[in-house]
Formats: C-alpha cells, structure tokens, sequence
C-alpha cells in the first residue's frame, strides 16, 4: 500500500469516527461513505471498504447503537416539548416525570441525532460559537486577535450530569498554584463546559445535591458559568438545553429549579394493546439488528431534521396577535401562577410550536398545546388542595 492510498484511507476512518464520535450513534453507514470516493483507485477504495468494515464491526460491539427517536411509539407530549427546545433553545427545557421504562432516557439521547450539526471554534474546550464572538471564552478572544480562529462542525451532544458528580466536576475546577503560574490555562472544564451549545440530560434530577442545583440556577439564568477561587474568577459560556427525567415517587424537585424549566411533561405505560405489541416489537428487532433497524428509518429521521431546520429558519418571523397576550395574561390568572415567567415561557412556546407547524402566525392550537406543557407544574395550591389542571377550563379561556 502505497503511502499516499494509507493517508486516504486514514483521512476517510478519521471522518466516519468523527461522525460518530460523541456517542450519538453517527449518521452516516461506512457503504455510503465509500460510494462518495469513486474517483480514488479500485484498490484504494478496496481497503478503505475492509477498514471501514471492520471499524464498524468494532463500534458495534463497543459502542452503544442508539434506537431512533422516530421509532418512539406513543409519548407524543413529550417528544413534542422536546423538539420545541430543539428548535428554540430559549424557550427553557424540559422535566420529564413518570416510572421507568416509559422511553425517557431513550427519547433524549435519540433526539441528539435528528438535529443538524452546530458549527464549534476548532480545538475549543467551551465548544464556543463562530458566530457570536462577543460570547467567546478568553482562549477563543486571543486566537480570533491573532487570526487563528478555524471552524469545525460537529454533531449535537448529550452531556450527562450524574447524580453524585462534585461540585469540581460540575463547575470545573482551578488550581490557584498552578493559576499563579500558568493563569487561566490552569483552569480545568468542568461538565458545564461540556454542556455548553449541547443537551444537558439529568435523569433523577430531583436527587441532585443542592450545590449542583445552585451551579445550574445560576448558569441557566446568566449563560455563563463563574468559577472563583481565594479571589481568582473564571468564566466561561455555557448555554445549554436542560433536560431532566425523575420518578416522582422517589421525591420531589425542588422548587427553584422546578420553576426554572420551562416546560414538564407526564409520561406513563401505554394502555392502548396494539401499540405495546408493537413496542415489543420494534424493541425484538432493533435488539436483533440495530443497524438493519435504524436504516428502516433513515427517512423518517431525515425528514424530522428537515422539518426542524426549517422551523428554526421560520421562527423570527412568527407573529403573534395582541389579542393571544391578553389570552395568556387570562390563562396564567386563571390557573392561579404565581409571578410572570409562566406568561413568557408560554409566548416562546407557542411562537415555536407555529413554526414546527409551518406556520408563520399562532393560533389558538398553539396556546393551548404551550399551555398544557407550562402550566401544571406551576399552579398555587392551597394547604391539602388537589385541583388538577383542567385541560378543558384552558380551552374555554382560549376560545371564548
């Protein structure tokens, strides 16, 4: 093999690892990648086929293969909240509540793969974006000044934030003897850092500790993480889509960051017969051949990524009537929320439920399906009251 057919075949293996790389299950099948490369010599392509191959063979058996978000059946509420976020970051996040087994874990982690790539400062370690320098962490201002700032694009990642992490893990952390030497570069990225322009998935969120609580309130409400230390300070950006999942019989959240998220979401075991049936039927196949299985779906997943990319495309231009945030203001008063962040979260909601609709005005549908998803986990009660939220007093409201 000649030295220029072997740096062909390294430069393709590099790009089918970067493509599946951050544990998302990649995108792209080895045959295909082959098939753009007709141009290189019968031999090289030969081996470039047997490399490919046999890294596939290895990713398989080590790496884990996720199950297609559009092979989800049922959950519809929740894997609607989670494309709002998707499609619009800012609308605030997701909680999802309900027992195990109720594809949870599976829904986050799949919806990684239906989102188009994001464009990152190459070699950053914040994950930076080329497009907003004014957010750039201190490495990332330096280069641009001294015009070596390059761009790569990457798959959107799910970073994990577990339950017993250390505050150090969580923030980064900084060595004050090795920052009076080295400065800032003693700074070591903390899963903040990893988060930034990616999905931040806690599951069992409610049994964070209360100092991880208060580092996520804080970078939530800034976009920026703050590390300090004996009088030395650290930031960085760290813009992030939170999403957690607990089972509320092992308790509660708390109420600061509870109401923090924007949107929460009940899921529960399909009753309906045929649809469990298929669920164990999906579940046989894909366990019996994970990539057969996901290439049945490649069209569904490729059209929900389009549909997506041009939500995002369309959501400055959604307009919403005057009258729907004087409906808003009537539904919150309603339902007795207390300040206003529910009126707000609402707007963003609906504007971005329109787009993933195709539309470029919001209707009534759209308030009520914001609505649903804001509203319940934010209603005052009173001392031993159980009023639930009523989906049909919230239908009254929007359509008197």
């Amino acid at each position: 093999m000649t030295a220029t057919t072997a740096t062909t075949i390294k430069n393709w293996i590099d790009k089918l690892k970067g493509t599946n790389g951050n544990g998302n299950g990649g995108r792209i099948d080895p045959t295909s990648i082959v098939g753009t490369i007709v141009e290189q010599p019968p031999e090289t392509v030969d081996a470039i086929k047997k490399e490919l191959s046999d890294l596939t063979k290895v990713q398989t058996k080590t790496r884990r293969v996720l199950y297609p978000f559009s092979a989800i059946i049922g959950q519809e509420q929740m894997k609607r909240a989670l494309i709002l976020n998707a499609i619009n970051p800012s609308v605030g996040g997701v909680l999802i509540r309900g027992q195990k087994g109720t594809a949870k874990s599976t829904a986050v982690r799949g919806l990684a793969e239906v989102l188009p790539d994001v464009e990152i400062v190459q070699g950053c370690r914040f994950n930076c974006d080329p497009a907003h320098p004014d957010k750039f962490c201190w490495e990332c201002r330096e280069r641009a000044e001294a015009g070596e700032l390059d761009v790569e694009k990457r798959m959107m990642r799910v970073v994990d934030l577990p339950v017993g992490a250390t505050e150090d893990r969580v923030v980064g952390s900084l060595d004050i003897e090795k920052a009076l030497k080295q400065g800032l570069q003693a700074f070591e990225p903390g899963i903040l850092a990893d988060a930034n322009r990616a999905i931040l998935y806690v599951d069992e969120i409610n049994l964070l500790d209360d100092y991880v609580v208060d580092a996520l309130l804080d970078a939530a409400a800034m976009g920026v993480n703050t590390v300090e230390r004996e009088g030395v300070s650290v930031s960085h950006p760290a813009q992030f889509i939170i999403v957690g999942s607990m089972n509320p019989e092992e308790g509660e959240l708390r109420p600061q960051l509870l109401d923090r998220i924007a949107l929460q979401v009940e899921v529960e075991g399909i009753p309906d017969i045929e649809q469990r049936i298929e669920i164990v039927v999906r579940q046989n196949e894909f366990l019996r051949d994970p990539l057969e299985f996901r290439r049945q779906y490649d069209g569904d997943q490729e059209r929900l990524r389009a549909r997506i990319v041009q939500a995002r495309s369309l959501l400055s231009r959604i307009t919403m009537p005057s009258e729907y945030l004087r409906t808003i203001a009537r539904i919150c008063i309603e339902f007795r929320v207390d300040g206003h962040r529910a009126d707000i979260m609402i707007d963003r909601a609906a504007r971005t439920n329109a787009a993933y609709e195709g539309r470029d005005r919001v209707i009534e549908d759209d308030l009520i399906e914001a609505a649903e998803l804001v509203l319940p986990h934010r209603m005052r009660k009173r001392p031993f009251e159980e009023e639930e939220f009523s989906t049909e007093r919230l239908k009254e409201i929007v359509r008197v």
